[in-house]
């Protein structure tokens, strides 16, 4: 389990893993945290990945007017067998990281989360009687979206305290 102390000299939260007296790993006394080039870097993703989602608006319409309404997948057991596994994955990883103090469970809280609400979705949209509906909607309201709720919770948490 990581503790936070603060550092005498700097100020600065000094992990409990880390030998007293050296440098917090990952850091360089020569450079600030964020340098302008890693900023115009970050910048310049974050307008091709705009870019790239407006892109998708329109392969949207392509999809919604030549998709046929209804498919057969041979391999419709082992889609759905797989999502569950990811899903069981993420929340045992999710649950192990923040059970030890790891930071890092933000990361699979935040993927785990959108699993979920994926499973959710999907359940709902290809039930193909009322009472699968029925159950779909069932589970989406009790284990998953409430779980992707908790997760979610833990990885907006999570980041709002490494800012």
């Amino acid at each position: 389990m990581m503790l936070f102390t603060p550092d005498a000299p700097t100020g600065q939260p000094h992990r409990s893993d880390e030998p007293l007296g050296s440098e917090p790993r990952g850091t360089d006394t020569d450079q600030p945290p964020h340098s302008a080039a890693t900023s115009r870097g970050i910048r310049r993703i974050g307008r091709v990945l705009v870019g790239c989602g407006l892109g998708l608006l329109p392969w949207m319409y392509v999809l919604a007017a030549g998709l046929p309404a209804v498919m057969t997948a041979p391999r419709w057991p082992a889609a759905w067998i797989g999502l569950d596994i990811l899903e069981a994955a993420g929340l045992i990883a999710t649950g192990l990281l923040a059970a030890r103090g790891d930071r890092r469970h933000a990361l699979a809280a935040a993927a785990t989360a959108a699993l979920l609400v994926v499973d959710a979705w999907f359940d709902t949209m290809t039930a193909t009687s009322n009472s699968d509906l029925g159950a779909a909607i069932a589970m989406a309201l009790c284990p998953e979206l409430p779980l992707a709720g908790v997760c979610g919770w833990l990885a907006i948490r999570a980041s709002r305290q490494n800012v």
